[in-house]
């Protein structure tokens, strides 16, 4: 499995779990296709099944049904600032349709 998180957003899940007293629990991710082709992201703190797939990248251990991997693979999920003061988690995803490509600065 080809999917990464970044540092900000590994920091990030920690602090989350540590402030919603999830500390232990892994983080679930979930992904569906939408009718325009674009895809809709789901994420939060679960338990592991047994048929989940399950990978640690930055030191999360994530989790997802083996149905979203096909849909996740090679995606990155980054935590920045949108906007002044508005900080969200974002995926980056080459098999979304609405995909662009970052580009240099």
């Amino acid at each position: 499995m080809m999917f990464e998180i970044t540092e900000a957003a590994a920091n990030q899940i920690r602090l989350a779990a540590q402030q919603g007293g999830t500390v232990g629990m892994v983080l679930r991710l979930a992904a569906r296709v939408r009718d325009d082709g674009s895809i809709d992201y789901l994420m939060g703190f679960d338990e592991a099944a047994e048929e989940d797939i399950r990978f640690v990248t930055k030191g999360v251990e994530v989790v997802m049904v083996p149905e979203s991997v096909p849909l996740l693979e090679d995606a990155v999920m980054d935590y920045v600032e949108l906007n002044k003061g508005d900080f969200r988690f974002i995926f980056s995803n080459p098999r979304d349709a609405n995909y662009s490509p970052p580009t240099e600065e």
